[in-house]
């Protein structure tokens, strides 16, 4: 797909991995509608620079965990561009790595954001693109839906589901011109992985062949690998710095 002039939809595209995605989409040539949760200045951010780089941009505050809220975003997201091309889902959470202390509370809030946001997303935008002939979609998993990790059990949890997901979706509707990957991160230098512990991150460093943590701009780039690709659907792209060799 050529995404000159396309619109894409970046859940959590006001920071970190999804603020790169959004940049990038628009070095691209893309349209973008930056769904964010909090902190409107730094939406605002991602949107001005989009501007002043002559690109366009829209901000979207909505909790995407809440379908009315989702709903409501992608009606103003159409409204504004005309159309969607691209999904991006890319917000996220984590609560607390110790299994013993995680509550039921904090278990349905990270199932909540990592995995239900993007079941209320994709209802959103597969009408869309089935009535338009086409559309793409990039679901944010991790190398802990695989692997457990040390990230907590609800967050492997979710983005294990995040990976089922994706092949679910890609095999009902790849017929249809609608194709479906997940990138698969590694450790990535956000504000997510600076609240945890300086300990937990080094590990995380350490595991991996490169000996260091990604950074937002790596995985950007393998996003829109697979959004221009036209032949590969129901993926999931490992970016973990050789965490698979070892």
């Amino acid at each position: 797909m050529d995404l000159k002039d396309r619109v894409a939809v970046v859940t959590g595209g006001n920071r970190g991995i999804g603020r790169a995605i959004s940049l990038a989409l628009a070095d691209k040539g893309a349209k973008v509608a930056i769904i964010y949760g909090s902190s409107a200045a730094a939406a605002a951010d991602v949107k001005n620079e989009i501007i002043s780089n002559k690109g366009e941009a829209l901000t979207i505050q909505a909790d995407v965990s809440k379908k009315p809220e989702v709903a409501e975003a992608f009606r103003a997201a159409i409204e504004h561009f005309g159309k969607i091309d691209i999904l991006v889902n890319n917000a996220g959470t984590m609560g607390t790595p110790n299994f013993l202390e995680i509550t039921e509370e904090d278990w349905d809030r990270v199932l909540a954001v990592n995995l239900k946001s993007m079941f209320n997303c994709c209802q959103e935008a597969v009408p869309a693109f089935l009535q338009q002939g086409s559309g793409r979609i990039v679901n944010l998993s991790s190398i802990a839906g695989k692997m457990g990790g040390k990230s907590g059990v609800h967050y492997a949890a979710a983005k294990a589901g995040v990976i089922g997901l994706t092949m679910a979706l890609a095999t009902e509707f790849s017929d249809k011109n609608i194709l479906v990957n997940a990138v698969a991160p590694g450790p990535v230098r956000t504000e997510m992985l600076d609240k945890l512990p300086q300990e937990l991150q080094k590990i995380f460093a350490d595991l991996t062949l490169v000996k260091r943590v990604c950074e937002p701009a790596e995985i950007a780039h393998g996003v829109i690998f697979l959004l221009e690709n036209d032949f590969v659907t129901g993926e999931t792209l490992n970016i973990s710095g050789g965490r698979y060799l070892d």
